[in-house]
């Protein structure tokens, strides 16, 4: 057993996220491991551009609220506790809502994430799904 030495925080580039994000690294696995967690925090407003993990990616929400998209147009809005799959080439997005800080782990395997294009304001601004059935 060990004690992992913690990185310095990063702040996530503007090439993959609209707004202000930053990382730290969980966990990065060394061959032949390809495990990764992140704890990503994102200001009111930040968000992820369009992208997709080979092997897919799992978020948990620690604080705040995160929406996640896809394609599809489908907006989730998930809650502290609440735990998103996008599955293995998914194209989605995820952040924080226009007036809260957002936490979440990010789990995934792998660095083969397909970075794309910046979601728009009004992909942004889409219908929501919550994952809450009362307000």
């Amino acid at each position: 057993m060990e004690i992992l030495k913690k990185p310095a925080t990063m702040k996530l580039p503007a090439q993959w996220f609209t707004g202000d994000a930053w990382a730290d690294v969980i966990h990065r696995g060394e061959e032949p491991s390809r495990a990764r967690a992140n704890m990503v925090r994102f200001a009111p407003g930040a968000r992820t551009a369009w992208h997709s993990h080979s092997l897919g990616q799992t978020l948990h929400v620690v604080s705040g609220v995160a929406l996640i998209g896809t394609r599809d147009g489908v907006i989730i809005e998930a809650h502290p506790g609440d735990t998103i799959g996008c599955p293995p080439g998914e194209e989605h997005w995820h952040g924080a809502t226009p007036d809260q800080f957002m936490e979440h782990i990010a789990l995934w395997e792998g660095d083969e994430v397909n970075w794309l294009e910046h979601v728009t304001d009004a992909e942004y601004d889409g219908p929501r799904t919550s994952t809450r059935t009362s307000h």
